[in-house]
Order: C-alpha cells, then structure tokens, then sequence
C-alpha cells in the first residue's frame, strides 16, 4: 500500500521557507539532481540543497543561463538536457551513470505551464511531454543510480492545476479533443502525482520513494510568461500596480516558501519509511472527498488533493502507457 494521504502535523506550514525545513540536516556526500534548477523554486531547491553539503547537478537546455544563474551556487554542475527532446535526456543520463555515483535526491522540477498547442519531434503535446514523459523517462535512464544511492528520494513538482483536469486517457495528445492551455496544464500536473504514486511503489523495496508536491503559487519565476496579467490580476495573483501578491495563507509565495515543500520532501527525516503521496505546505495533504470538493475547489488556501491525482489504479495505467510513448 502507499502511504495515506494524511497529515503528519509536521511543525511547518505555508510560511515556511526551504531554508528553515533544512535546518539541521546534513546532506555532505549525497548527490542531488534538480531539473529546472536554474530558475525560480528550482534554482532556490538546489541552492538549499548545496548549502546543506550536497553535490549538485542541474540539467539545462541553456547551458550559458544555467551557469550565470547559479554563479551564488558553488559547485553546482551543469549538464545539457532538454526535456522534449528523448536523445538529449538518454545522453544526460548515460554521462551521471558513467560517473558513477549513486543518486539520493532526484528533483524534477522543471516545467511549462497553459502554453499555445505545440508537440515534440514524437508528436506528443508539449506540456504532457515536458512535464510529465521527460521526466518519466529521466528517472527510468537513472534507475540504476538511483538504487545504488540505497535510499533516494524522487520529488516531482506537480501543481493545484490537478483540478483542471484528470489524466484523460482516450486522447492524452489532445488529438480528437479541442486543445485547451489549462487543462493541458491540468493533465500533466495529475500526471506528475500519479507518477509518485507507481514509483513509490515500484521503488520502496530497491529503497527509492516518491513523493509529489505543490509548491504554492508563485507568478515571478517565468513560468506564468503564457498567462495575461489581467487573468493574474483577475485570480488575485498580482495587486493593482501588476505586483507579485505574498499570502501563503492563499497559497501566494515567494520563491523560498515555494521551494520548501521540494525539500521537505526531499530531505525531511519526518518521511522516513513513508512515500507515494501528494504534499504541500511542507506536509502531506488530505484527500479531497465528494463532500468537499466544492469547498476545496472555492479555497485556494485550503490543502488537499483529489483522489483521481493520487489513484493508484490510474497510476499503474499511466506508468504502462508511459512506458511505450518513451519507449
């Protein structure tokens, strides 16, 4: 069974920093992997991460970026991956395993979010391609790393857009369906909690557990570039003057509160023997039941997560069709 989706009563909560949930633990000689690390809560994870002692590689597509924006992040290696692109992650890949170091964090924060339709080189959607089937594909090149770390963590970032819709299964390419940024966005976010829920079990016995998370929402990182500011202002994320809003409360964060859950889950020892669930708030959310989904849904401040993102039915399925769209 995976672990229940149930409140630890973990001591921190949406104010939290990433900082403030690493302090005290020791991370010297395990080797951490962010995806996405060189920009918003991916750049402060594996900055935290670091300055715990881990040794740190973050995978970029943009390799100049990558190594000015983590100038403050000393020693932090930076590698070529490009997450729509299945040659690029092989190669990452074979190069970490060729080291031949084990892997104890793996972090897949990257990711894109309500984009105009596109589709990689496979003809797969962009964001279900990026967010979810690259790192699907990531974690299955790393395995053996993985293992060898004999207790590893995988975190997949995954989002409150679960609630604009469940892993549709009949045309997950959107190919008979009209393409819709939110719910294509809504899709790949399930897709990353589901993936915790059948790695987890997948991995426990071979000691690797996973966990998803939602890390608040914050509107400066460059992932909200595709949403108009009206609809920003509209959803209470930006003020009048198009400033960022700081209400934790409503799940409005700065990019330390944002990357507290990632490494609360990455390396708390509050989840030691536990795994295959959906977190935020650095905690473990409850399940959203029938009763009070429209409480939850008109609530952005209230934590929980529906039952189809952590279905492990759903979760078994997606792994098996993941498995042949990655080959």
């Amino acid at each position: 069974m995976t672990t229940t989706q149930h409140p630890l009563g973990s001591g921190f909560g949406a104010a939290s920093t990433a900082e403030e949930v690493i302090k005290g633990i020791d991370l010297t000689g395990k080797v951490a992997i962010v995806t996405g690390g060189y920009s918003g809560i991916g750049l402060e994870t594996a900055r935290v991460l670091q300055s715990a002692g881990a040794d740190v590689v973050v995978p970029a597509r943009d390799l100049e970026r990558a190594r000015g924006a983590l100038k403050d992040v000393p020693g932090a290696e930076v590698a070529y991956l490009d997450l729509l692109d299945p040659a690029s992650i092989d190669a990452f890949a074979e190069k970490f395993r060729a080291s031949g170091r084990p892997l104890h964090i793996l972090v897949d924060s990257a990711g894109i979010m309500a984009t105009p339709l596109m589709r990689n080189a496979r003809g797969y959607e962009g964001q279900f391609a990026t967010n979810h089937l690259g790192h699907f594909q990531l974690v299955a090149r790393l395995w053996p790393a993985l293992v060898a770390a004999d207790g590893a963590r995988v975190v997949s970032v995954s989002s409150r857009g679960i609630r604009f819709s469940p892993v549709v299964f009949d045309d997950l390419q959107f190919e008979d369906r009209p393409y819709e940024p939110f719910v294509a966005y809504g899709q790949s976010k399930t897709a990353n909690a589901l993936f915790a829920v059948e790695l987890d079990r997948r991995g426990r016995a071979e000691g690797v557990r996973a966990f998803s998370v939602h890390p608040g929402m914050i509107v400066d990182t460059g992932l909200a570039k595709h949403i108009p500011e009206e609809a920003l202002r509209a959803a209470g994320a930006l003020d009048d003057q198009g400033r960022p809003v700081r209400d934790p409360a409503r799940q409005y964060k700065t990019v330390q509160e944002g990357a507290a859950t990632s490494v609360w889950c990455a390396t708390s020892p509050q989840l030691d023997g536990l795994g295959g669930v959906y977190c935020e708030n650095c905690d473990i959310s409850p399940l959203v039941t029938a009763e009070t989904e429209a409480e939850w849904r008109a609530d952005a401040g209230r934590p929980g997560v529906l039952p189809y993102a952590v279905d492990p039915e759903a979760a078994a399925r997606l792994w098996e069709v993941s498995e042949r769209l990655t080959a």
